[in-house]
């Protein structure tokens, strides 16, 4: 009988709750849900819970043989850790914001804490045999913890972000200690070829480690690097949509908004995704073609997100103004160039939201991957397809070579590119439309997840034979 694979234990800033269908739906947690399914796997983390005390321990419930495992977090570690450190440090800085990123010692003690606490209340639910992968910039130093209180699993960890260049990580104090502590994991993983290289650029020049074609090691710890760019899952997203409830939206939609080609952008409210840049280069396309005037709509769905940073708030206050400053500027009685809009919708209505926009406008200044481009074209009528406007510093840029792909910070650019993709001929778009989604399905989000755990699985096989 073949001999059965390792427990899985993820570690994540954010767990779902087992019984919200609605967090679940999503192409990550669904990926992370049937990884952990397959062994009947531990996923730790922070609830979503701020209470003014630590909980003495996490609370354990189990659904479909899988164990959840959650805490709250205090208060002060709410404000010092995640909309701190976690926050206002690291994320601005991954993402090349120095001008907004606000380093503070004390913030750092509490990000260093917390991921202590962390491994500490996970410790008595790990078992020798499990293999551990940790997800994300909030946690970068669970691994170090785990290891002083003497585990020895094999441990990978996933940046979701970009990593950046060597002169903007290094802006960060203590840059070099939080870079250390991921030598004590066994494998790390990033989305594109160019965040892997800017990580080894850094550990090259900045810390002197060495570098070769299976790992990299400094001071005596080895650790392999690779790439795992992360998808969707394609089919599901085709299939969404389709409902009744959906088509009935859409319909009342389409009667309000009249016979305009639409454009769509969906992005969580946040200075990365280059939403003021966008806004500015679709008043430039409106003021350079003017013939497309009242034939377009451009929609910009935006919910807000870490409405307790002040950088989120200033951003929203910035969009309104510039929304409204294009509409004052082109719109008329029976038309409105821009709808924007600080509201989720549902999966469903998304998937019905693309497949009826002629232009996916997808521009961030900074990304670690972007799935939205990638739902754009999974929900595209095959035999009608939209185009897909894409940053060149969205992950996803590496791998749709079928986008139009264009610099966020020059409006002229992005403007033409507009224009050009509204009169694509429908031969062009079907040819790129095909490129994409084969390049969507052949790497869906649940190869991610298994190719990720074989990799560390095979490195704990390797070194077990040695």
């Amino acid at each position: 009988m073949p001999s059965r694979p390792p427990r899985l234990v993820v570690i994540s800033n954010r767990v779902p709750n087992p019984g919200d269908k609605k967090a679940q739906a999503g192409g990550l947690a669904a990926a992370l849900l049937d990884a952990l399914g397959d062994s009947g796997g531990l996923w730790f983390g922070w609830n979503g819970k701020v209470g003014n005390v630590y909980r003495p321990d996490p609370t354990i419930g189990e659904q479909a043989g899988i164990t959840f495992a959650t805490m709250e977090l205090s208060r002060r570690d709410y404000n010092e850790y995640y909309n701190g450190f976690a926050n206002r440090t690291l994320w601005p800085l991954l993402h090349y914001r120095l001008d907004i990123a606000y380093f503070d010692r004390q913030q750092y003690s509490r990000y260093i804490e917390v991921n202590r606490l962390f491994a500490e209340k996970l410790s008595p639910l790990l078992r020798t045999t499990d293999i551990i992968w940790v997800h994300d910039y909030h946690l970068i130093p669970i691994a170090a913890e785990l290891r002083a209180l003497g585990h020895k699993q094999k441990i990978g960890f996933f940046l979701h972000t970009p990593f950046p260049a060597t002169e903007i990580m290094t802006a960060l104090p203590n840059h070099d200690q939080l870079v250390r502590s991921m030598f004590d994991y066994d494998l790390i993983g990033f989305q594109t070829e160019k965040h892997k290289r800017a990580f080894l650029d850094y550990l090259r020049y900045e810390l002197g480690a060495e570098v070769t074609a299976k790992h990299v090691e400094l001071d005596g710890r080895r650790v392999r690097i690779g790439v795992f760019p992360v998808g969707i899952d394609a089919d599901q997203f085709k299939r969404n949509g389709a409902d009744a409830e959906s088509l009935v939206w859409h319909r009342n939609l389409r009667r309000q908004h009249g016979d305009t080609d639409w454009l769509i952008g969906v992005d969580r409210l946040d200075y990365s995704k280059g939403l003021i840049e966008r806004f500015r280069s679709y008043e430039r396309f409106l003021a350079k073609y003017s013939e497309f005037q009242r034939k377009v709509t451009f929609f910009q769905i935006a919910p807000p997100s870490r409405a307790e940073v002040p950088e989120y708030r200033e951003i929203r206050h910035e969009l309104e103004a510039e929304a409204g400053h294009i509409n004052g500027r082109f719109a008329d009685l029976d038309w409105v160039p821009i709808n924007y809009i600080n509201k989720s919708y549902s999966r469903a209505q998304l998937a019905r939201f693309y497949h009826e926009s002629r232009v996916g406008f997808v521009t961030p200044l900074r990304d670690g991957m972007n799935l939205v481009a990638m739902e754009y074209v999974a929900a595209q009528n095959p035999q009608d397809p939209g185009a897909l406007i894409l940053s060149r510093f969205a992950g996803a840029a590496e791998y749709l070579d079928g986008a139009l792909v264009v610099n966020p910070f020059g409006p002229d650019g992005v403007s033409d590119a507009i224009a050009m993709a509204l009169d694509m001929p429908l031969e062009e778009r079907r040819e790129r439309y095909d490129s994409m989604m084969a390049a969507i399905e052949g790497n869906d989000v649940r190869k991610w997840g298994r190719t990720f755990i074989q990799a560390l699985i095979k490195i704990r096989r390797d070194r077990a034979a040695k």
